[in-house]
């Protein structure tokens, strides 16, 4: 499964949301599985989104065909737009769906880790991250995805923010020195997500 994320700041907030809703157009596109977002808690004008594609060749034929059709309905709604591509590669906790209904937030952590060190931060990943992820109370479902220049992309939905403040503040130092990951990363971005109901397809 390919995994896009998009990230930009927003301008023109009503014309925004109205141009998301058109995405719905997205059902039907062959390959596609899924699109959600929302609005970063931490800063109210940027807004992230998440699409889910079978395959790369889905995605790229979509691109080619259908996309700018779509996309016009925001145009001049944002700035600083990035888009970057991740190949899913494994589930956190099990069976991950892209799907958004259950869900309020989605925490997203976006990892540049140093070349010698991407199997070590894979393996903690696994290891370390995922089985206390799955384990806390309120976390929904996750992936971890991988994309060329040895960067990855950890993908959680949780049930509300609440419950992803409880797990960060009991957890996430603990875990961090048993993964070992201040030696594994390079440079790390993130950010909690309120998600929309109205833009999900």
């Amino acid at each position: 499964m390919l995994v896009k994320w998009i990230r930009c700041t927003v301008v023109d907030r009503r014309g925004f949301e109205r141009g998301q809703r058109k995405w719905a157009g997205l059902l039907g596109e062959p390959g596609f599985r899924g699109q959600g977002g929302g609005w970063s808690r931490g800063r109210p004008d940027v807004a992230h989104v998440f699409a889910f594609w079978e395959t790369r060749a889905f995605y790229d034929s979509f691109m080619a065909r259908s996309y700018d059709r779509l996309a016009t309905a925001q145009s001049g709604t944002y700035k600083d737009a990035q888009a970057k591509l991740f190949d899913h590669r494994f589930d956190v906790k099990t069976g991950f769906e892209p799907r958004f209904t259950d869900a309020d937030v989605v925490r997203v952590a976006h990892c540049r880790v140093h070349e010698h060190r991407v199997e070590h931060f894979s393996l903690m990943q696994e290891k370390v991250w995922n089985p206390a992820m799955a384990g806390s109370p309120g976390m929904v479902r996750g992936l971890f995805g991988e994309a060329p220049g040895n960067e990855f992309l950890v993908l959680s939905m949780w049930q509300s923010a609440a419950e992803h403040g409880k797990y960060r503040v009991e957890r996430v130092e603990r875990l961090s020195l048993r993964a070992q990951t201040d030696a594994d990363v390079a440079a790390l971005a993130g950010d909690v997500v309120e998600l929309e109901a109205s833009w999900t397809v």
